[in-house]
C-alpha cells in the first residue's frame, strides 16, 4: 500500500500517514520520573561556541552549486544550483511561546538576520517553536521573500503580517517551482512525515512535512521531524536516490520513538531513502530529551562508520560546499567536559560505501 499520498484532514485533525500513538498517562509519568532521575548532561557544562559566518562568502556562488549553512538544530541555509532557501529559521533565544521561559539556545545564532545573502524562498515544514520562530519570521517579512509551507501555516504567517501573494502553502504529494534567476530550476516536493504539529495545547490544526529539493545537478531530503515509517523506503524508491538527506537525530527518547527517529532509526532512513550522503540535524542547540547534549552526534558517528554510511557534519555557522564527499568536523567534542568519555573513531574518514540493500 502506498503511503505517498495527500494528507488527510479528518474529524478537525491532519492525520499521519501510518497509526502514530501520542502522549498517553504512562508515557507521561515515565518522561516525569526520566526528568527527575536523569543525570546525563543534557545541557553542556561549557558554552558553545561562538560560532560566526562571514558573510563575504555568500558573495561567490558555491563552485560545487551546493553550499549548506548549519545555523542550529533544523536551521538550515541552503544554496542549490543558484537558488537560495531558508530552511525552519529559528533566531530567538527559546524555542517557546514565550521568551522568559523554555528551551534556550546553547549558542547565539552565528549569523544574523540582516546579514543573510538574498533569499528566494524562507522553506517552513512544521508549526512547532523549534521549527517556526515568529520574531524572527516578522523580521524575515521585511525583506519580502517568498513563503513556502505546510497547509494550514498560512495561518499563522498572515496573522503576522506575510501578504497572501507571498505565501504558497503545500498538501502532502505538491511540487512546486522556486522562482529565482538560476537557469537550473529548483523543485519543491512536500511528502508525509510521521509527527503532529501544535503550538499551544491544540495539536493536528496545521500540516507537518518533509521536502524533496531537486534541481538537474543536486537531489536533496529534508527530513523535518519524523519517527520512522515504511514511507521512508517508498520515498527513496520513488523520489531518490538522494544526493544528501538531512535527517533528525536529537530530542529522542525511546518514550517517543514513533514521532522522533534518534541516531539508528535515521540510519535505516538513510538507507531506505537511497542517500548517499546523510547530514545530521535536529540536534546540538536546545535540551528537548533526556540524553546527553552530545549523544546524537557520538552514536551518529559511531554506528554510520561502523554501517559505511558517509557523513556531511559541518560546524555551525561554516558555510560549508558540498561535493559528494563525507566530511565530519567532530566540531562538539571541543565542548565536551574534562573526563567526558567519547566514542573513538571518526566517520570522517568514510568517503565512499555501498549501502544497504
Amino acid at each position: 500500500m502506498s503511503l505517498l499520498k495527500p494528507a488527510l484532514y479528518r474529524d478537525g485533525k491532519w492525520q499521519n500517514p501510518v497509526p502514530t500513538s501520542m502522549a498517553s498517562a504512562r508515557i507521561l509519568l515515565a518522561a516525569l520520573k526520566k526528568s527527575i532521575t536523569n543525570k546525563a548532561e543534557a545541557v553542556p557544562k561549557k558554552a558553545l561556541g561562538p560560532f560566526k559566518t562571514d558573510p563575504a562568502v555568500f558573495r561567490e556562488p558555491p563552485a560545487s552549486g551546493l553550499r549548506l549553512t548549519l545555523l542550529g538544530h533544523s536551521s538550515v541555509l541552503v544554496e542549490q544550483d543558484g537558488t537560495t532557501v531558508l530552511i525552519d529559521p529559528v533566531f530567538s533565544q527559546r524555542a517557546s511561546m514565550v521568551q522568559w521561559m523554555g528551551p534556550k539556545r546553547f549558542f547565539a545564532p552565528p549569523l544574523a538576520i540582516a546579514d543573510l545573502p538574498a533569499l528566494d524562498a524562507v522553506l517552513l515544514t512544521h508549526d512547532h517553536y523549534d521549527h517556526l520562530d515568529s520574531v524572527a519570521l516578522q523580521q524575515l517579512e521585511e525583506r519580502k521573500p517568498l513563503f513556502i509551507c505546510s497547509t494550514g501555516l498560512e495561518m499563522h504567517l498572515k496573522r503576522w503580517g506575510v501578504g497572501t501573494g507571498r505565501i504558497q502553502a503545500m498538501n502532502w504529494m505538491d511540487t512546486f517551482q522556486v522562482p529565482s534567476a538560476s537557469t537550473t530550476p529548483l523543485t519543491l516536493t512536500a511528502l508525509p512525515a510521521r509527527h503532529f504539529s501544535g503550538r499551544s495545547l491544540k495539536r493536528f490544526g496545521t500540516l507537518w512535512s518533509s521536502f524533496v529539493l531537486r534541481t538537474d545537478r543536486h537531489n536533496l531530503y529534508h527530513g523535518a521531524d519524523s519517527g520512522y515509517y515504511e514511507g521512508f523506503q517508498q520515498i527513496g524508491t520513488r523520489f531518490g536516490p538522494f544526493d544528501l538527506a538531512l535527517l533528525e537525530i536529537g530530542a529522542f527518547d525511546p518514550l517517543w520513538n514513533e514521532i522522533h527517529l534518534g541516531p539508528d532509526n535515521a540510519l535505516q532512513a538513510a538507507f531506505d531513502l537511497r542517500a548517499k550522503v546523510m547530514m545530521p540535524i535536529h540536534w546540538g542547540l536546545f535540551n528537548l530529551a533526556f540524553h546527553a547534549w552530545d549523544q546524537p552526534p557520538e552514536r551518529m558517528t559511531q554506528i554510520a562508520a561502523e554501517a559505511g554510511l558517509p557523513l556531511f557534519v559541518p560546524e555551525p555557522g561554516v558555510s560549508a560546499e558540498f561535493t559528494g564527499e563525507a566530511a565530519n568536523s567532530l566540531w562538539w567534542r571541543r565542548f565536551q567536559s574534562q573526563g567526558h568519555s567519547v566514542l573513538q573513531g571518526s566517520a570522517a574518514s568514510v568517503t565512499t560505501a555501498a549501502l544497504r540493500d
